[in-house]
């Protein structure tokens, strides 16, 4: 049986304020995230299961490439367009996850 999005946010981080100040700090680092942020509802306002998904998207990219520029040289290398500085304005703009869904698929088409 899957468990609910608040059931696993408790069983690995104990309260959702505990996963927020955890996305905050990597939001205050400046390395994986635009900021991006509603100032007036913050992340305190986003949905469990997207607050999960994002924190794992970042442990992930964090893990395998340690900044966000290192992800868009990546991307930038799979397609063979390392010049191309226009397209890597335009992915500069995407948020974190979806680049890291595009370079999975660049990946995968790569092979």
């Amino acid at each position: 049986m899957k468990k609910t999005p608040l059931s696993e946010i408790k069983e690995r981080f104990g309260s959702k304020e505990n996963l927020v100040k955890e996305l905050r700090a990597m939001f205050d680092k400046g390395d994986l995230f635009i900021e991006r942020l509603n100032a007036d509802k913050g992340l305190a306002s986003v949905a469990n299961a997207k607050l999960l998904k994002l924190y794992d998207t970042a442990q992930e990219v964090k893990e395998a490439f340690k900044s966000r520029e290192a992800l868009i040289a990546a991307v930038l290398e799979k397609l063979g367009r390392v010049k191309d500085e226009g397209l890597k304005a335009r992915l500069d703009a995407w948020g974190l996850p979806r680049l890291w869904d595009y370079y999975k698929s660049v990946a995968k088409k790569a092979k």
